[in-house]
């Protein structure tokens, strides 16, 4: 382990149109401050927010030109108000008529669809298990989408959505599992009729399925994963390094740095494949795994200074240039990434792969929306241990979270996983705290 830099670098986070010009990253300070400002109201904005019954009432019309309009203001609606109301009324009648859009929508009505699911999800949370029956009514259908037809925009919409159902609704990690093996085939195809892709991705679909990936990857227990497993992804992550979409190389290299991180490469020195006199002796997938790490790290020191080549946007260059010293900095000397946000008048602060995995996810899919959701939503706040000023963890009336309990709740790597349950029942969680106890993000209660 070298020693850190005095000034050490920030997370680089996947840029998005909606938010550049609220945001500045800087790689000079310790912690970067990106401030995330709630844009203004628009007329049309305000109108969408009074007007999801009729927008709902329009998904029944013929006209498709009609379902996409509606589409569209629902999903103004849900990234700029958090609609509770709506949701507790009209929750399943909402997604049944999304879900319908992929039988005889058009490419822009299927992606505005996915989108207006997944944020469906984002705002019922797991309160009386709406995220869990939403993505149990989806998966079928969002399976059977990804395996028509081949546009970039809509096979990316549906990855989407089925992450972030998968992550708010997902109850075990048999779900997640399901997902993560769906969006690997997009990753590595294997072509034919038993599988879901019947052709090869396009470098957009390829990098969507990486970002979905990695995004429900940061939630798994990391200890029933095994050596072959990280072989594999590893393995064809590093060769996607290779390749000239410069989106697609920087999705695969924080996918990376969070395999090495939350791999834990060292149990594979250990595994069960030792016994007896050779309980300390590597094994051969520990052996291939750290040759796999070599090289690896050797690609992202060229990355991280690859000059500008002709028509080469110096934004995008900075973005990767920016990424890949991070991901270098952990791999030689074992140094996550930190950087922290504005978020109004609060600061949401990150430390770890997984949570800036989760944190550009989070952040890409709800766009313009993000500084609103991370000040208000339950969910965001119990997957980032994020209170804002003026709230407690959950937003209503109990007592504000004592420091101790905040301390627990900003625990890396293994939060989310117990989180989703904890969503069920936070007011049982938060009482375990107060008496003492820990919160425990295994398979067993604490």
């Amino acid at each position: 382990m070298g020693k850190r830099n005095k000034q050490s670098k920030s997370a680089t986070l996947y840029d998005s149109d909606d938010d550049d010009s609220h945001s500045q990253s800087s790689s000079s300070t310790a912690m970067s401050e990106l401030t995330i400002a709630q844009g203004p109201y628009t007329e049309e904005t305000d109108g969408a927010v009074d007007n999801l019954d009729a927008c709902l009432d329009a998904l029944y019309e013929k006209r498709g030109t009609t379902r996409e309009k509606a589409l569209s203001t629902i999903v103004d609606s849900f990234r700029m108000k958090l609609q509770h109301q709506f949701v507790a009324n009209k929750c399943i009648t909402l997604l049944h008529q999304c879900l319908n859009s992929f039988k005889k929508g058009s490419t822009k009505e299927i992606h505005l669809a996915s989108v207006a699911i997944g944020l469906l999800a984002v705002t019922a949370g797991c309160e009386d298990g709406k995220a869990q029956e939403i993505l149990e009514e989806s998966f079928t259908p969002l399976s059977l989408a990804l395996k028509s037809g081949t546009d970039s925009l809509k096979i990316s919409s549906i990855l989407d959505c089925l992450a972030i159902l998968t992550f708010i609704g997902g109850v075990n990690e048999e779900d997640t599992e399901r997902s993560m093996q769906i969006m690997w085939q997009f990753i590595k195809p294997k072509l034919g009729p038993n599988n879901v892709v019947a052709s090869k991705p396009t470098p957009a679909i390829l990098t969507a399925a990486i970002s979905a990936w990695a995004f429900l990857l940061s939630t798994m227990n990391t200890f029933k994963l095994n050596s072959k497993d990280w072989q594999e992804s590893i393995s064809h992550l590093s060769t996607l390094l290779e390749k000239d979409d410069r989106a697609l190389r920087m999705a695969a290299g924080e996918a990376l740095a969070l395999i090495f991180e939350v791999g834990q490469l060292v149990k594979f020195h250990n595994d069960e494949s030792n016994s007896g006199d050779e309980i300390n002796k590597p094994t051969e997938g520990y052996i291939q795994i750290q040759g796999l790490r070599g090289k690896i790290t050797n690609q992202v020191r060229d990355l991280s200074t690859e000059a500008g080549g002709k028509g080469s946007a110096k934004k995008d260059l900075n973005s990767q240039r920016n990424l890949f010293r991070d991901v270098l900095e952990f791999l030689e000397d074992g140094y996550p990434p930190e950087t922290s946000f504005k978020v109004g008048g609060d600061t949401l602060s990150v430390s770890s792969w997984s949570k800036v995995t989760q944190l550009n996810f989070c952040r890409r899919f709800l766009a313009g929306g993000f500084a609103k959701h991370m000040q208000d939503n339950e969910v965001l706040h119990a997957v980032f241990g994020f209170t804002p000023k003026g709230k407690n963890q959950s937003g209503s009336n109990q007592e504000p979270l004592t420091e101790d309990q905040k301390k627990l709740m900003k625990i890396q790597n293994s939060f989310v996983s117990k989180a989703r349950t904890q969503f069920l029942n936070k007011q049982r969680v938060l009482s375990q705290g107060k008496k003492g106890g820990r919160f425990s993000f295994g398979d067993e209660e604490s």
